[in-house]
């Protein structure tokens, strides 16, 4: 089974670090907000400098390009980048189905940028990555910005991704009552780095 594996990673701003997420498993970070859990994911994305080692079972990120590091590794970072005028412009492969999925319809696809409310950035930011097919999703707080009916189908769709594709999701939530509902491995990230939760 395809696993992400990180090992002893580290930055200036990062407190050495370890976890192993394998496809069809969602592991949830929680802890105080301003410890580094955002650049930890940065880092696993390759997307800072780090030490350390990051790799698909026993193939390193160094070994592979940045861009294919990146489409096996996709992060939805807490605010999405918007670069085109309109919805279209980001949404290459998404399909009426999916958009339904989160609770818009095909006409959002003609809607100006700048007309989108931040939950709506959000969920069509997830249909964006989800598009790119990653083996392993790295989620900052995706649900932070929805109401609780959004934050049920996007829980409902990213965990259908994880069971179906299959993938690996690395979620990061200060919901506790999310955590529970939709982890198979909790950790605690703090000053000190992460650690597992145990039960």
């Amino acid at each position: 089974m395809k696993s992400l594996r990180v090992k002893n990673i580290k930055s200036k701003w990062l407190p050495k670090s370890s976890l192993e997420v394998a496809v069809g498993e969602c592991i949830v970070i929680s802890g105080p907000s301003g410890v580094g859990k955002s650049l930890l994911l940065r880092a696993i994305a390759d997307l800072d400098e780090h030490k350390g080692m990051l790799g698909i079972d026993e193939v390193s990120c160094r070994e592979v390009s940045a861009m294919q590091w990146r489409k096996q590794v996709g992060l939805l970072p807490a605010e999405s980048a918007w670069w085109g005028e309109l919805v279209s412009d980001h949404m290459e492969n998404v399909e009426a189905k999916q958009l339904e999925m989160i609770g818009l319809d095909e006409d959002a696809l003609k809607w100006t940028i700048d007309r989108l409310s931040t939950g709506e950035k959000q969920r069509l930011a997830i249909l964006r990555l989800l598009a790119n097919k990653p083996d392993f999703l790295l989620l900052d707080e995706p649900t932070a910005n929805l109401d609780p009916k959004s934050v049920s189908k996007v829980e409902k769709l990213l965990l259908d991704y994880c069971h179906n594709t299959p993938a690996g999701l690395i979620w990061v939530s200060h919901d506790t009552e999310q955590a529970e509902r939709i982890a198979d491995r909790r950790y605690y990230f703090d000053s000190e780095g992460l650690a597992e939760v145990v039960e």
